[in-house]
């Protein structure tokens, strides 16, 4: 079962020959858990899925992708109980609540940003908690985890990373940081020299390919062939902090 959950959707990003294969499978996550929250299958009306939903709550990030993505009436839904949930705690946190001593040495010696009361404290929880931020993770993670045990025992997928694209930068850190965690010290010695060599060529080839975007702007290239520079800006960006910026809104179906 975990072959099929795991290392065939990592095979098939690799073959996509994408900017990053990590992107690839990310924005599919990142899709499934938006359809199961709100799409048709209405797994919001199950208690169990919603007690999660008013527990977490969702990032600003993920609240307007849901909101793009459509159906007013379960966005609505899932709001309506987390509100409930939320509103409860904030009576708790209002009657239990007493302001922190004053000085004027405090005052002069720090910022308001510096500082965090018991409100202040709870709001910023409230910030950095999303059921979709969670759902991707953990996933991502199951992902992570194969990734290497596929590198450690499948001499064509380790091919297939050698011939890649490489990785966008946000996750070629997430890989060197797991790669200590998975590999031994055999495999990180053959491991760190090829992903550093395969970065270096391939951010190279991103740049050079922005350069020539920016020169055929210039009026004695009008006729010249763009080469690979028509998506070089969103490739660009991709490759510095992942995602896809050009992608359309996704939209319910």
């Amino acid at each position: 079962m975990k072959e099929k959950l795991y290392t065939i959707p990592l095979n098939d990003a690799i073959n996509e020959h994408d900017e990053c294969p990590f992107c690839f499978i990310e924005r599919k996550l990142e899709h499934d858990m938006i359809d199961f929250v709100i799409g048709n299958s209405s797994s919001y009306m199950e208690s169990d899925i919603r007690a999660q939903t008013d527990e977490a709550g969702f990032c600003r990030e993920h609240m307007k992708k849901m909101f793009d993505y459509g159906n007013t009436l379960g966005n609505s839904l899932i709001l309506k109980t987390h509100y409930q949930k939320l509103r409860k705690e904030m009576k708790q946190q209002f009657d239990s609540f007493q302001p922190g001593k004053s000085s004027f040495l405090k005052r002069i010696k720090s910022k308001p940003s510096e500082e965090k009361g018991a409100i202040g404290a709870w709001t910023a929880s409230k910030d950095c908690s999303c059921y979709v931020c969670k759902g991707l993770e953990d996933t991502f993670q199951r992902y992570l985890s194969t990734f290497f045990a596929m590198y450690a025992k499948d001499e064509e997928f380790r091919n297939k990373i050698k011939n890649s694209k490489g990785f966008c930068l946000h996750h070629f850190g997430i890989l060197c940081d797991a790669a200590d965690h998975y590999l031994n010290d055999k495999q990180k010695a053959e491991f760190f020299p090829m992903i550093f060599s395969l970065m270096e060529e391939n951010m190279a080839r991103v740049e050079e390919d922005l350069t020539w975007l920016i020169d055929k702007f210039d009026y004695r290239n009008k006729d010249a062939e763009w080469k690979n520079s028509k998506d070089a800006l969103q490739r660009s960006m991709q490759k510095l902090r992942g995602g896809y910026p050009a992608d359309p809104v996704y939209k319910m179906k």
